[in-house]
């Protein structure tokens, strides 16, 4: 029983052992202290374990749609109003030779020129802008085939695979044109009036004509035309966002061995990853593959260390040794 106990072990840290490899490969003629866990106590076992990279969620407030301002434009008001009009100028009568007369056509101002004040409404387009979700990040992932074999000895592929950031897409609404005044003018009304002038005066004794008048209606400006300009606020929306906090590493981490590895330890484990919903085989006490295969989907799904039978798995899982 001790012996397969052993054998599983090994084969469940295999994964581990093929980054362990290549980090010494890399590091030929450095102290060969720096391969070994630091602070090791007596009776432990230590595993160069995958630890993942660790993520926040924050809230970040983004415009939707800009401020802007509504203008309102009131009409011009005008009052009527009776106005006399000379058509006929006072003149003299002579006895004998009377006096000639001719007529002749006037421009009478009947309603004055006047400004009008319209709006030209803003302009709005809606775009579309891609926000950050979730960056860019890299994970290990065991190999395909021996093409990829790092080290003969174990067998075990190890590749670094990278994941592509997501995003989503937004629409805001923008301001393409701003609201304007217009200013519109209106011109002046005449009325065409004809009134008779004297084109030669009597020449004997004269008589005085008075003059002849007209009333007519007239309209005239009593208030301008006026604009009131009402502020419209911009509008915010949240937008959830993830960034990493620390990149994935490899750590020596302690981990289940020889030393303290039990029948009631692995059946402990089996209990609760049963529970946890990752395990559904027997609790037999045997390190089986569906017991390695039920801990590396609770250590990926939790966000623990891979590689090994970690001490942190096992406090995760509610486990005392």
């Amino acid at each position: 029983m001790r012996n397969i106990i052993l054998l599983v072990l090994f084969t469940f840290s295999l994964f581990t052992m093929a980054g362990i490899l290549s980090e010494a490969q890399q590091t030929q003629g450095a102290d060969s202290n720096t391969m070994l866990p630091p602070n090791a106590k007596p009776g432990e076992c230590y595993a160069k374990v995958q630890v993942p990279a660790t993520f926040e969620t924050y809230t970040e407030e983004i415009v939707v749609s800009e401020g802007s301002e509504k203008i309102d434009v009131t009409d011009p008001k005008f009052n009527t109003a009776s106005e006399k009009v000379l058509v006929k100028e006072a003149s003299y009568k002579l006895e004998i030779v009377p006096a000639e007369y001719e007529e002749v056509e006037e421009k009478v101002l009947v309603e004055p020129a006047y400004t009008v004040l319209e709006v030209v409404p803003a302009k709005y387009e809606t775009v579309e802008e891609k926000v950050l979700i979730k960056p860019a990040t890299t994970v290990w992932k065991a190999g395909r085939g021996p093409i990829e074999r790092i080290n003969n000895s174990t067998g075990e592929i190890m590749c670094l695979v990278e994941e592509p950031a997501k995003y989503k897409t937004i629409e805001k609404k923008v301001l393409k044109t701003p609201a304007k005044v217009v200013k519109k003018e209106i011109p002046a009304k005449y009325k065409t009036v004809k009134k008779t002038v004297m084109k030669t005066p009597p020449t004997t004794k004269k008589v005085e004509i008075p003059g002849e008048y007209t009333t007519i209606r007239v309209k005239k400006l009593d208030t301008a035309s006026q604009e009131k300009r009402t502020s419209i606020p911009e509008k915010r929306e949240s937008v959830t966002k993830i960034r990493k906090v620390s990149d994935g590493q490899l750590e020596w981490r302690p981990v289940l061995c020889e030393t303290n590895m039990t029948k009631g330890v692995v059946k402990d484990i089996q209990s609760a990853l049963k529970k946890s919903g990752y395990y559904e085989g027997t609790v037999d006490g045997l390190m089986g593959p569906g017991t390695i295969s039920g801990l590396r989907d609770y250590q990926k799904e939790k966000g623990l260390a891979e590689g090994g039978i970690t001490l942190e798995t096992l406090k995760q899982l509610g486990i005392k040794l």
